[in-house]
């Protein structure tokens, strides 16, 4: 998790290639000053995409906040600069991200315009199997991908 803030990593791999083993090390590993939203099944709508980050963050949300995707968006984006100032970085973590509704990946890619003039406030590491590449290289997320600094694909794990 050395990488600088505000990038994407992908890792790709098909069951059984070990990514919930580097999702479990990554997340024994994480530095003092680093918070993680770990999302485990992102099936969901994007507003409930938001609140789980923001609870995952635990950062307290207004009731009229709960189902408005906006102010969601403006709350986190305030914890994230907050964050920033503190010296803390926010990673947020997606496991089998290839169950990402379009609608939800719209809102991750906005969720990368989050940034100060020099950084940007949050890192996202996505996971998922490999069909989750052919997902990121659509047209409509081309901001997105243009984001992926690193893109790493396991191969399945042979028995001894």
């Amino acid at each position: 998790m050395s990488h600088p803030s505000g990038k994407v990593i992908v890792i790709s791999g098909p069951s059984g290639a070990g990514k919930t083993t580097i999702v479990r090390s990554l997340l024994g590993q994480i530095p003092k000053n680093a918070e993680v939203a770990l999302i485990l099944n992102p099936r969901m709508t994007a507003p409930e995409f938001m609140l789980t980050i923001c609870e995952e963050l635990g950062i307290g949300l207004p009731d009229h906040a709960v189902s408005s995707l906006k102010d969601l968006v403006d709350i986190l984006n305030h914890y994230l600069l907050r964050a920033h100032a503190d010296g803390r970085r926010v990673v947020l973590l997606v496991d089998e991200a290839q169950n990402l509704a379009p609608a939800v990946l719209e809102q991750v890619q906005l969720l990368t315009n989050l940034e100060t003039p020099t950084d940007k406030l949050l890192q996202l590491i996505l996971i998922g199997q490999p069909e989750m590449r052919a997902m990121l290289a659509r047209p409509e997320l081309r901001q997105l991908a243009q984001r992926i600094t690193g893109r790493y694909h396991l191969d399945r794990l042979s028995s001894p």
